[in-house]
């Protein structure tokens, strides 16, 4: 495979894309649940965090799909998931039992905000719509 073919920018959008369209959708018919995990974290007006994590991880990769303004949704893409991050993921204040699920899932985010963050530095690729301006 060629390492310059419009398909590859493509394909790394996909599956970037992938953990956060299924998160949200897991919060559009999950929602209950998702407040209910959320209030173990004793977080200020839950419903309205959620609702703006789902508009993030939908609308977000929405963009990243299609290209458009990519690099924009990338960036906040970064900075939401370095807040749930630190949020849900300090395996730091974790107990013993649960530190080790926590860690694994702050070293996965960490790759994840990488890609994000190389995402929002460079262009989406040939096969974006609205390159000039993402």
């Amino acid at each position: 495979m060629i390492l310059d073919h419009p398909v590859v920018p493509l394909l790394g959008r996909l599956m970037m894309t992938y953990i956060f369209a299924t998160s949200g959708i897991g919060k559009v018919f999950g929602w209950s649940g998702n407040v209910a995990y959320m209030s173990t974290r004793h977080l200020p007006m839950i419903p309205v965090l959620l609702a703006m994590a789902m508009v993030i991880e939908l609308a977000g990769s929405a963009c990243l799909v299609t290209g458009y303004k990519a690099r924009i949704a990338a960036f906040m893409m970064f900075w939401y998931t370095t807040t749930v991050t630190v949020l849900f993921h300090n395996y730091w204040a974790s107990s013993e039992m649960m530190a080790a699920m926590q860690e694994t899932h702050f070293r996965k985010n960490l790759a994840i905000m990488g890609g994000l963050l190389m995402l929002a530095s460079s262009v989406p690729g040939k096969w974006a719509r609205g390159r000039r301006g993402s």
